[in-house]
């Protein structure tokens, strides 16, 4: 294929590209972009791709046009346990090392692999925390996968591979964790399949960390073959975001091949040999400056001292504390401030909703339902509420329950602007909770 768009209409395609999927196109790769262009045309309904690239230009992409491109930009190439030295670095030191420093505390482990792909990553990290962690089952794990391109997840949610995605995969390893299927391809077992949440997420565009995502208190955090895709600009941004989504210790690994080190400052590098591993440590204190000295003001006689004011006293901040707290991944804490919150005033939603969420977050389900029922009595306008909760619900296997959130929630975000930011959800536009919600709805039916 020859390139056959103008120079300067592919220059501002990949303007508008990057500034909004992340995906950076230099000349060298204008015919790449191209050629996503033309495939993204079709699905789009334009007559051309040089009319499908004066649109994108000239107006905002809305979600379908993001997904398309997404669809059509990407590229699908992965495979189970890809990297070897990552993955057994994984299994016999990262994960053992942080299992460890958990002892004495919560066994709560959250791990998100970010740019998931068709899912390999995360299964293999499922797989690697079962060999890592003896007494996993007595954990509560989180495992986030997130992609941009929903066709990926679609078949990442499936766990339905064919024998390409298994090559360097040793058979007994394959058959331990997969059952064949009748056509020749290997499923995931659900052991290790209910232990990966698959969600749409734009690293460029999306909040993170927010407790809305459950992006929020990671204690490690797989990148790998991505941040190469991104501009510097891009970079830089996406890097600082990890850094803010990992609990103090926190650990970082990307490919050794991307080129992010000079990026990754705000970590300490890994001692680990072929990985690139990087620590989130915690602040230095700064030194305690010097004070200054002491100016002596004149006081006046009392006659002439004006009349003492009445005291004000504000509030304790226990709610913002709480939502900090948690998303540092101190849920007890989190949880006492929240409480410390609804003390002073048992009316505030929001107030019942962040202990709902905080609840979730802890696996305390029941109680979790009842918070949040509790902050849609108090407002039942509380779209955040209604999503959450019926999320919950899917958890306790009551689907027509869930169905009924999902609804109400639904109709609550067709009558915002898209662009509005939902309520509580730390700037989750109404757009992007629509697309969560409907990706929820489908996996329900």
């Amino acid at each position: 294929m020859t390139q056959t768009l103008d120079a300067e209409l592919l220059r501002a395609v990949g303007q508008s590209v990057e500034a909004q999927l992340g995906l950076h196109y230099p000349p060298a790769r204008w015919l790449e972009l191209e050629r996503g262009l033309r495939g993204a045309a079709k699905d789009l309904g334009f007559e051309s791709v040089e009319k499908c690239a004066r649109a994108l230009v000239l107006a905002r992409l809305n979600r379908t046009q993001v997904y398309s491109l997404a669809a059509h930009l990407t590229i699908g190439e992965t495979y189970f346990f890809r990297d070897p030295a990552a993955f057994e670095s994984l299994a016999s030191h990262i994960l053992p090392e942080i299992a460890q420093n958990r002892q004495g505390h919560a066994k709560r482990l959250r791990i998100w692999s970010a740019g998931c792909c068709t899912g390999e990553e995360a299964y293999s990290i499922a797989i690697a925390l079962r060999l890592a962690i003896p007494d996993l089952d007595a954990w509560q794990i989180t495992i986030l996968a997130t992609d941009i391109n929903p066709r990926f997840l679609q078949k990442a949610a499936l766990g339905i591979y064919g024998p390409w995605s298994f090559r360097g995969v040793p058979d007994e390893t394959r058959d331990a964790w997969f059952q064949k299927t009748a056509d020749g391809r290997f499923e995931v077992l659900p052991s290790v399949r209910k232990m990966v949440t698959f969600d749409y997420l734009n690293l460029v565009e999306d909040v993170y960390p927010s407790l809305a995502n459950i992006t929020n208190a990671m204690d490690l955090i797989l990148c790998r073959n991505v941040l190469m895709y991104f501009s510097r600009d891009q970079l830089i941004k996406v890097v600082g975001n990890f850094h803010r989504s990992l609990v103090a210790d926190g650990r970082l690994i990307v490919s050794a091949t991307e080129g992010a080190s000079d990026l990754c400052t705000l970590f300490e590098p890994g001692q680990i040999p072929g990985v690139a591993l990087y620590r989130k440590v915690a602040p230095r204190p700064a030194p305690a400056a010097l004070a200054p000295p002491p100016v002596l003001v004149p006081v006046p006689p009392p006659e002439q001292l004006p009349a003492p004011a009445e005291a004000v006293r504000l509030p304790p901040e226990h709610a913002t504390d709480a939502r900090r707290l948690a998303n540092e991944g101190n849920l007890a804490e989190a949880l006492a401030a929240c409480d410390r919150a609804l003390a002073e005033d048992k009316l505030v939603a929001a107030h019942h909703y962040l202990r709902g969420v905080i609840l979730q977050e802890q696996n305390a389900t029941a109680d979790a339902v009842e918070a949040l029922r509790s902050a849609l009595y108090l407002d039942h306008d509380f779209v955040l509420a209604h999503f959450t909760l019926g999320h919950l619900l899917l958890r306790q296997d009551r689907p027509s329950d869930a169905a009924r959130c999902f609804t109400n929630a639904r109709s609550l975000l067709l009558s915002s602007p898209p662009d509005a930011v939902v309520p509580e959800s730390d700037g989750i536009t109404v757009a992007r909770l629509l697309a969560i919600l409907t990706s929820m709805e489908e996996a329900l039916a």
